[in-house]
């Protein structure tokens, strides 16, 4: 005797059908349906990472700028004719939660830095300014991109949102270079630099200018110099002592010239000599009278 097959049951094949057929789209509330966007292509990193010049400058680094070294064929082989290098600057720890751009319109401005974004865009560059020939030695263009060197570009009405205006704080900051088409679409971009502090001038009342909080070299130093002054004066002052001397002890006059010791020499009252005086004739003698005598 077989077994029977047991048949299903009605209300569970309606169970069934009930969950697997499709649900209509509901509008609930009046509301648009929601629309898929396009997710945007992620541009290439570029491995370069910005950073100060290597160039011997002073002030490469200041209390409002600071000087990169320009990102020269680096960028070249992801760009097209139409394409345009941007600087981003941001601090540091909010360069994390940057976001790429997507539109012209979308690219932050100068006085962004200072809002809850903490970060903007500036100096646009196309290729044709930063050539891949190095400049030649002893060439006086310098190849730098000075960040924060323009301090009157937000007074100016006419100039661009994206000017480069002096960084307000010391920082620190971190920048990068993005690489955009003619929309504003990003192509490729180089890592974040290094975090870059500026210069922090101190108040003049908090310079320490006490003697005894001097570094060790300096106390060495200006013992070495006070000892050369002392002996330099003491030079000085032997030098003035032997050459004004005489005039204040005189020296002790000769012998000869002492009274009671005065010495002359012999003087010679006769023209003739004393040699032609010996060989005169007899009665010539110097002292007689060369004619005879007239008394008896």
């Amino acid at each position: 005797m077989g077994l029977s097959q047991r048949q299903p049951r009605p209300w569970l094949l309606l169970l069934l059908g009930a969950l697997g057929w499709p649900k209509p789209c509901m509008n609930l509330g009046g509301a648009a349906p929601r629309t898929l966007t396009p997710i945007s292509m992620a541009a290439e990193l570029v491995p370069y990472t910005p950073q100060i010049t290597a160039w011997d400058l002073e002030g490469k680094v200041t209390a409002t700028t600071f000087s990169l070294e320009q990102p020269r064929c680096v960028l070249d082989s992801h760009a097209s004719a139409a394409s345009t290098v941007w600087l981003v600057v941001a601090f540091s720890n909010a360069s994390r939660d940057f976001q790429n751009p997507t539109t012209l319109a979308e690219i932050p401005a100068s006085p962004q830095l200072l809002t809850t974004d903490g970060h903007y865009m500036t100096l646009p560059l196309s290729l044709d300014q930063l050539p891949c020939e190095e400049d030649p030695v002893g060439g006086s263009h310098i190849p730098v991109l000075r960040v924060g060197n323009d301090p009157d570009c937000l007074a100016d009405l006419h100039q661009p949102s994206h000017c480069n205006a002096p960084l307000p704080s010391p920082g620190p900051y971190r920048v990068k270079f993005l690489l955009m088409d003619a929309r504003g679409s990003p192509q490729a971009e180089t890592r974040w630099s290094d975090p870059i502090a500026l210069h922090q001038g101190k108040s003049p009342g908090s310079i320490d200018t006490w003697p005894g909080r001097r570094h060790g070299d300096m106390i060495v130093i200006t013992s070495i110099l006070s000892s050369l002054a002392s002996l330099l004066l003491l030079a000085f002052l032997a030098a003035s002592t032997v050459r004004f001397s005489s005039l204040w002890w005189p020296e002790e006059a000769p012998e000869q010239l002492r009274i009671g010791s005065f010495k002359g020499k012999r003087y010679m009252t006769h023209h003739i000599p004393p040699s032609e005086a010996a060989t005169l004739p007899v009665g010539c003698e110097p002292g007689l009278d060369p004619f005879p005598s007239l008394s008896p």
